[in-house]
């Protein structure tokens, strides 16, 4: 009976003891969790229970009063797109040692010779550029005076073609040839070139007269239009110009 007694309380014991260290672990296993729980919440440990590191911020161009350092731009090359002879296009001047000339009356037979035209043609096959108005003079040689421009020239360049021509108008005489007066006389009209930039060009152009005229009267009512790509436009403004009184 002893014997039996004994038994039972050792096991009630021993059961006791088991539930107890379940209870035990149970416990600690919850309290585990939540600590796990928390800390992912909170964002500052990992599951493996090592802190998190971040990235360290990339360096700032901020000099801390508010301006940034300077960044890289493209670098200004000056190019002003003109060359040659500074026309604004990308073809050279024209040349007088290569442009062939001829002139042309627009008066009618037995009328006083006022109106040429004056054709350039150039004889390369590259396109050259002609400015404003040529430098013009009634006679032969730099002494002699230079004719005035009609109004303002176009300051448009006139690309001329391989091979094309280009084209101004003179006024050469503006008397009525009243009376028994003598005037200038010219065989020949001498032209200078303008470069894109202003400057005079080197070389002389000479237009000697259409077949037929020795000489033709001159004086200082003469004027010379700008250059034109057609006869039109460079005669036009030249036609209107009529003899005084």
């Amino acid at each position: 009976m002893n014997s039996t007694t004994v038994r039972a309380r050792s096991g009630r014991r021993g059961l006791r003891a088991a539930v107890l260290g379940a209870a035990v672990v149970a416990a600690l296993l919850t309290t585990t969790a939540c600590q796990n729980e928390d800390d992912g919440a909170k964002g500052t440990a990992s599951p493996t229970g090592t802190p998190k590191t971040t990235a360290p911020a990339a360096p700032t161009t901020d000099s801390g009063t508010g301006s940034k350092s300077p960044t890289a731009t493209a670098t200004e090359n000056g190019d002003s797109g003109e060359t040659g002879g500074g026309n604004g296009t990308e073809y050279a001047d024209c040349e007088a040692a290569g442009l062939g000339t001829h002139v042309e009356l627009q008066d009618e037979p037995g009328q006083t010779p006022r109106h040429f035209l004056l054709t350039v043609t150039n004889r390369s096959k590259t396109p050259c550029v002609l400015n404003e108005a040529p430098i013009l003079r009634l006679k032969a040689g730099d002494s002699a005076p230079i004719v005035r421009t009609l109004g303002e020239p176009d300051d448009e360049p006139v690309v001329v073609e391989g091979g094309g021509k280009a084209y101004t108008g003179l006024y050469v005489f503006g008397n009525d040839e009243g009376g028994e007066a003598e005037y200038d006389q010219s065989d020949r009209f001498t032209a200078t070139l303008v470069a894109g930039e202003g400057t005079e060009l080197s070389g002389t152009l000479v237009f000697d007269l259409p077949d037929g005229l020795g000489t033709v009267s001159v004086d200082d009512a003469a004027r010379i239009n700008g250059w034109a790509g057609t006869e039109g436009l460079a005669m036009r403004p030249i036609t209107q110009l009529r003899p005084n009184g």
